[in-house]
């Protein structure tokens, strides 16, 4: 993990990244800022572990939701570790396990009371190291299971239905649209700052990009995989654009308060787990939701 930094209280990484910006000449477009081959090799590698593991037994790929959920609740108590925030990972990492069992046999109610017990031992683990920062401490720990295992383990509500398979692959499919019609058209054509105080680098073309992007993978892949109308998996498209930013700028807010650059340096040319899990943990509630709206 890297060394964590004070955060700069008066915006000035956002002032000199947007001035980096503007100090571009004219009409000239930005450059990818990373290497493209082994970002895109990494990208195929994940998604080739998640199809094969689903398509050979469901079960094997909710053994790597665990995996890979554990990992990133690792490098977020790291990192709240380096502002002296006491989050313990054993008691997480087995809420993490319960909750994802718990909902992909038991349904919502498993995941939901999985989550109560886990806040539950928290408050009742952290009362051994004594009174001093408990509230500061136990909150964040709270935060942390509701931000990372009880929001992954809607995706293991998707995958618990006979066709789990082929919800897994709309859904992410649909999420990582979002993350690669963003990318190229806000290294290409990106002018307009999106939210230049929480992450410099996103704009509104590259929002576009991804709405377009999002929308056209879910009007194809929800009508092929899902038996779904054209209309519906739009719709979904365009809500998922939404989840999938909001994730993206949420995990950006942590790092800019935590200090740090990225969570973890795991995935070469894509940061920690955590850098390729924010928009999927955001979304995965949001596409659960709209497959019951819609009675798939």
């Amino acid at each position: 993990m890297e060394q964590a930094r004070e955060p700069d209280p008066s915006g000035e990484d956002s002032q000199e990244s947007a001035k980096a910006d503007g100090d571009r000449p004219p009409g000239k477009k930005r450059g990818p800022g990373r290497n493209l081959p082994i970002a895109i090799g990494v990208g195929l590698g994940l998604g080739t572990l998640v199809v094969v593991s689903l398509y050979t037994r469901k079960e094997i790929f909710l053994l790597v939701l665990v995996v890979f959920l554990t990992l990133a609740l690792r490098e977020l108590t790291d990192a709240l570790a380096t502002r002296g925030i006491r989050v313990p990972l054993i008691p997480v990492a087995v809420g993490n396990l319960a909750m994802l069992v718990c909902a992909y046999v038991y349904g919502a109610e498993g995941l939901i009371g999985a989550f109560a017990l886990t806040g539950l031992v928290l408050l009742i683990w952290r009362m051994a190291a004594g009174a001093e920062d408990y509230v500061r401490d136990v909150t964040a720990g709270v935060f942390t299971v509701a931000y990372i295992p009880f929001l992954g383990g809607f995706a293991a509500l998707l995958l618990e239905p006979g066709d789990g398979a082929e919800r897994i692959v709309a859904f992410i499919a649909i999420t990582a649209a979002s993350d690669i019609g963003g990318f190229f058209a806000g290294t290409f054509l990106g002018r307009h700052k999106l939210a230049p105080a929480i992450s410099p680098k996103k704009t509104w073309e590259g929002l576009a990009g991804s709405a377009l992007a999002c929308m056209l993978v879910g009007a194809w892949l929800l009508p092929w995989l899902l038996d779904a109308r054209i209309w519906q998996g739009a719709v979904l498209g365009a809500a998922v654009v939404c989840s999938a930013t909001l994730g993206d700028l949420i995990e950006s807010m942590i790092k800019r308060d935590l200090g740090v650059k990225d969570l973890g340096t795991l995935l070469p040319e894509h940061g920690g787990v955590m850098d390729r899990l924010d928009s999927l943990l955001v979304s995965a509630p949001v596409v659960w939701i709209a497959l019951q709206i819609y009675g798939l």
